[in-house]
Parts: structure tokens; C-alpha cells; sequence
């Protein structure tokens, strides 16, 4: 087939054209933001690009248009589409009636961690011999690519609960079919579509309702808003994680980098990783619970995250100058703030100073829906910097005002860096949270950081 992909820069999206390209169809695509890195590794995938939403683009006629979640009507190739009624249907949809359909389906879903939790799953089943496709909202770091049709039953998916298309509200894990699920979390999020937790939770009971009978739910005890989903009905093979759940982590170093497995209060396997943090260790403990579904012994699956490479932007060092480190992380959402300050925290231990750098940029943060949450979020930082994003209604100065540490703000990026500069001492670290790529904000104060003792002697 020849397949057109409108929208085909976002992470989902881009996967989806390096699975068809695999799978010897003809792949082209369009976006308002053509850049790297998706448009590299596309390009090198041998997929034609095209900046912009020019109708002509759909000349000659192509045999199917995928179109993306972020396609409104009034989009010129979408009024096209249906103008000459060619063939068409949601990413989602098409995975489901191409790929996944025969497919042993292991899904992430959740609030925090999926992209995470799914790359930790796919690494596993690599690891001990099963050839895994995978779908996975980033390019995970022990693979060259973020999708792959696998050589195996097996398919490892992030499944999220963002919408499918403007013609398809329903969220996109409704079309996965998983034989084997992971619930990681659940908070509200995502507000521009969901009005309030309870729409978010009902979309997650569909995707319960579609596990088979002999299908597996793995989800921590300790989340109230899963507990309830799982209330609704459930009629599948569940495992539970935490305190009295069958499945625990147990910490054998502070940061999290050295942990055991339990099962059934036996200890049966142990992870030593360059990950740090509670939460990684969850999203771990997670990933081995899917794999012994699969058939893999979690001592087999644990020895294999001793090789886990983390995605790019999950806590990731960008770079030092000056005696200052600074990191990289996707944080969008207060409870991932929190998580990701616990995690360094535990790395550089509590003496060294941690400067936080925040972007409000998720169409939920924009909104001001978890305002109040930021700043005792962020409560684990010395220094707070907030950029004021451009036609949001609110100010992130109050933001500022609630935080106990020494906060300060600006509107302007490169001002906010200067300001960020002539705090940072060496031995500090530089954290970087938003979902964006936050104008190039990393390099901007490395570039910075590198100049500040020469003027400063």
C-alpha cells in the first residue's frame, strides 16, 4: 500500500510509519513541525517528509491516510480526505487491523512511567530471546528506533489514554487487545480532553473490559483511582504490587540503583542498574511481573534490567560546565516533579544544592488545573526557576509565592537563564522539567555556565 501519515512527527505517529515501512508499504507523511529527532530517524527509515498541511500533498492518490490525534477538521488535507472520499483511519485503528490483531499484546498503561515501563518490558523479552515488537512513545535506549513489527508473537505497547483522532474520541489503548496489562497509576491529567477523573477512569475500564479471561491485570494495591476502576468489573487473572500485594520491591541502597524482587514473600531475583529512584524501581517491578506472564523467571528478567538504558529525557545528564551538572528530564505533571526530585535527591544526597527549572507546558499544566500542586512538588529542590508561558491564564508568580525555597520567574527564556546562572555554584545540579524542548534551554546554560568563571576572575 501506499500510506500517507498526517501528523507523522509525533512520537506515536513516527512510530507507526517506521512499523509500516517494515512491513513493505510505501510510506510518506506530513507535519507542521518537521525536526529532528523524529524526522531524522524517519528519513533514515526511507520515509518522505513534507512541511505542511498542502493538499496537493495527496497527489497521486494514496491508498489509505493515517491521520494523527492532533488533525482538526478545517486541516486542508483532512477537508481533502473526505472531499474525495479516500480511504482513511486513526493510528491507533490501523495497528489494531495490521499489527496487533494475532499479536500476544503486553500494554503500559498509566499516568507516569508508561514509556519507561514499556521500554523495560521490551529490553526483557530481548534480552531472554523473544524477538518483541514494540510500540513506544520515545526511542528507548537500548534500541535504535521506537517501533518495530518483531519476530515473535510478542508485542510490547505504551498504551495511552489520549484520544485517537478528531473522528474517534475514545482513547487510543481501547484498540490494543492486551493479553497481558499493566495498570502502572492513575491521576487526573490531560484535562483538555477529559473533564474530570471519573471520564478517565471509565476509558480505562474499557481497556479492563477487553483483557480475555485468561488475560493478566498487574497493578499496584495502593492506588484508590485503579482500585475503583478494577471495582467496576473485572474478569481477568490480576496481580497485585506492594505492601500485601503478591509482587514487592524491596530497597538495598538509598537512590534505588540496587533493589530486590519478592514474590509471594520470597525474594526471587535482585536488579543492580544505573536507574535511580522509587518510582523506577516501580516501573521495574512492573516490567517483571509482565515478562513471568510471557514465561520469562523474574531472576532472568531482573539480570536482564542490569542493562537497561533508560529513553532520552528521563532524568538524563545533558551535560557539566562549570562544576554544575544539568539534567534533562520529561516531568509534566506534579507527581512525575516530585518523583523525579526524589530520585536525584537520592542520588546526590542531601548536602548538595539542586536547582530546579520548570516549564508549565502539558495542555493540562497550561490550563492551571494542578497549579496548587506545584510548588509543594517541587519541595525537594534549594532554588526554583519557572519560565511565565506566553496566553495561559494564569501567572506561575504564584507558583513562586507558595514555594518555601528561594523562587524566582520570568518570561523571557534567556533572562531566566541568566538568572539560573548567577545562582549556580559548583557542585550544584541543574534539573530541567517540562514536556517541550524548552528553547534549547539545556545548551543555553552549559554555553553559560562554561563562560561564567572567566568573567567572573
Amino acid at each position: 500500500m501506499r500510506i500517507h501519515i498526517l501528523g507523522i512527527c509525533g512520537t506515536f505517529m513516527g512510530g507507526l510509519a517506521i512499523l509500516a515501512r517494515a512491513l513493505g508499504h510505501d510510506v510518506t507523511g506530513s507535519d507542521d513541525n518537521v525536526y529532528p529527532p523524529m524526522s531524522t530517524l524517519l528519513e533514515q527509515q526511507g520515509i518522505e517528509l513534507i512541511q505542511g498541511y498542502d493538499a496537493a500533498q495527496l497527489e497521486p492518490r494514496p491508498d489509505l491516510v493515517i491521520i494523527g490525534n492532533a488533525m482538526t477538521r478545517g486541516n486542508p488535507c483532512v477537508e481533502a480526505v473526505l472531499e474525495q472520499s479516500i480511504p482513511y483511519m486513526s493510528g491507533p485503528q490501523w495497528l489494531h487491523d495490521f499489527v496487533l490483531r494475532d499479536r500476544w499484546v503486553i500494554a503500559i498503561a498509566g499516568t507516569h512511567g508508561k514509556t519507561t515501563t514499556a521500554g523495560m518490558a521490551a529490553w526483557i523479552l530481548e534480552q531472554c530471546g523473544y524477538q518483541p515488537g514494540f510500540v513506544i512513545g520515545g526511542v528507548p535506549g537500548n534500541f535504535d528506533v521506537s517501533a518495530r513489527p518483531g519476530g515473535s508473537p510478542f508485542f510490547v505497547i505504551e498504551a495511552d489514554e489520549y484520544d485517537c483522532a478528531f473522528f474517534d474520541k475514545r482513547s487510543k489503548f481501547v484498540h490494543y487487545c492486551p493479553r497481558t496489562l499493566v495498570l502502572n497509576n492513575l491521576e487526573f491529567d490531560h484535562a483538555d480532553i477529559f473533564d474530570d477523573l471519573k471520564a478517565i477512569q471509565k476509558q480505562f475500564h474499557h481497556l479492563v473490559r477487553i483483557v480475555p479471561g485468561q488475560g493478566r491485570i498487574l497493578w499496584p494495591e495502593s492506588d484508590a483511582n485503579l482500585k475503583q476502576v478494577i471495582g467496576m468489573g473485572c474478569w481477568s487473572e490480576q496481580e497485585t504490587a506492594g505492601e500485601h500485594g503478591r509482587w514487592q520491591a524491596k530497597k538495598l541502597t538509598n537512590d534505588g540503583a540496587n533493589w530486590q524482587v519478592w514474590l509471594d514473600g520470597e525474594c526471587v531475583g535482585e536488579v543492580n542498574w544505573s536507574l535511580v529512584g522509587e518510582h523506577n524501581m516501580h516501573n521495574g517491578l512492573m516490567a517483571i511481573a509482565a515478562a513471568r506472564h510471557v514465561g520469562i523467571a523474574p531472576a532472568q528478567a531482573a539480570r536482564a534490567l542490569g542493562g537497561f538504558v533508560n529513553a532520552r529525557r528521563r532524568l538524563e545528564l545533558r551535560g557539566e560546565a562549570g562544576g554544575v551538572a544539568v539534567y534533562d528530564d520529561f516531568a509534566h505533571h506534579p507527581t512525575a516533579i516530585l518523583a523525579t526530585l526524589a530520585a536525584l535527591r537520592g542520588k546526590v544526597g542531601g548536602t548538595a544544592r539542586i536547582l530546579a527549572v520548570l516549564e508549565p507546558r502539558s495542555n493540562t499544566m497550561k490550563m492551571g488545573i494542578s497549579k496548587d500542586e506545584l510548588a509543594p512538588a517541587l519541595g525537594r529542590a534549594d532554588e526554583v526557576f519557572l519560565l511565565q508561558p506566553q496566553h495561559i491564564p494564569w501567572q506561575v508568580a504564584e507558583v513562586a509565592e507558595a514555594c518555601i525555597q528561594p523562587s524566582h520567574w520570568s518570561a523571557d527564556l534567556d533572562e531566566l537563564v541568566g538568572m539560573i546562572v548567577k545562582s549556580a555554584q559548583p557542585g550544584d545540579t541543574i534539573l530541567v522539567m517540562s514536556n517541550g524542548g524548552f528553547g534549547g534551554i539545556h545548551q543555553k546554560l552549559l554555553d553559560a555556565l562554561a563562560k561564567k568563571p572567566a568573567e567572573t576572575a
